[in-house]
């Protein structure tokens, strides 16, 4: 619920882009950012920081504001975000209502959800930040248009899409997310905690529209699975930690979704670049994470 009071600032404060561009956080060395935004001519980003448990509020004029992360109710963390922020003279109006999450409580209201484990979240960032990495070296041998790996804050989830540059349209009783977002064809992969219908963290990997027969299609790693609830391919991620490169093993499932993905497709072959050596992304091959 944190994350999401973050979120909406650069919801609120950035211009619309195709697929909600403008909408997702990205990783740093510490944690997760808005990137630059400006409210009323100041400049300023928002940095999560899962390593000392803090919110900070940077203006490119030198000022800075902090929130703490702690143990207290979603109501009191957002008065003190919007205090903080008023403080900087930035004044913003967002929606309260949390999104793409079960029984919604507002911020301003939420006493209900007030945990906060540092322990657990610096361990959730130590995976996102392997993850990053090994998800960039998969969208680095793509000739055509891609989204940069970013973390969604409503779903929780860590994702890259490739794009074939046709577009889709939406179903006509779609919500106003999908509406927006799902007008373009894509091939999606990514990593995820999971939820009540998939229990436990996964890599995940999807075509959309999903092309006929797909899941007949022989994924690999040998773990890797269609999931027909989830309408995509899922692989566990306590198999991934657990392979002797966990880095390969992610980069074969991405791979092998995106070729299955854009061959059913008819995507052009020939925005596929070989992949590259490299000897410095070492990102997810610490086991044991």
């Amino acid at each position: 619920m944190e994350l999401q009071v973050v979120g909406k600032l650069r919801l609120a404060l950035s211009p619309f882009e195709p697929q909600w561009a403008n909408v997702p956080l990205y990783l740093t060395a510490r944690g997760l950012t808005t990137s630059p935004m400006s409210s009323a001519g100041v400049r300023f980003e928002v940095e999560v920081d899962l390593l000392d448990h803090q919110v900070l509020i940077i203006t490119s004029e030198g000022t800075r504001e902090q929130v703490a992360l702690t143990a207290r109710p979603v109501a009191i963390f957002y008065r003190e975000v919007l205090a903080a922020l008023a403080r900087l003279q930035i004044h913003v109006s967002i929606t309260p209502r949390p999104n793409e999450v079960d029984n919604p409580i507002p911020f301003n209201e939420d006493f209900q959800h007030s945990t906060y484990d540092p322990k657990w979240a610096t361990r959730f960032f130590q995976v996102l930040s392997r993850i990053d990495l090994v998800l960039k070296e998969h969208r680095a041998h793509f000739r055509g248009r891609t989204s940069p790996v970013h973390f969604f804050w409503g779903t929780f989830d860590l994702a890259l899409a490739r794009y074939s540059g046709r577009q889709v349209e939406p179903p006509a009783n779609a919500g106003s997310i999908f509406r927006l977002g799902g007008d373009a064809e894509l091939i999606c992969v990514g990593f995820w905690p999971g939820n009540a219908g998939v229990p436990a963290p996964s890599f995940f990997g999807y075509a959309y529209p999903k092309p006929p027969a797909i899941e007949e299609e022989p994924v690999q790693p040998r773990a890797a699975r269609w999931d027909a609830a989830a309408g995509e391919f899922l692989l566990p991620y306590d198999d991934v930690r657990r392979a002797s490169s966990p880095k390969e093993e992610i980069l074969e499932f991405c791979e092998a979704v995106y070729a299955a993905g854009s061959r059913l497709a008819g995507w052009d072959p020939g925005v596929l670049i070989g992949r590259q050596p490299t000897s410095s992304v070492g990102v997810a091959s610490e086991r044991g994470r």
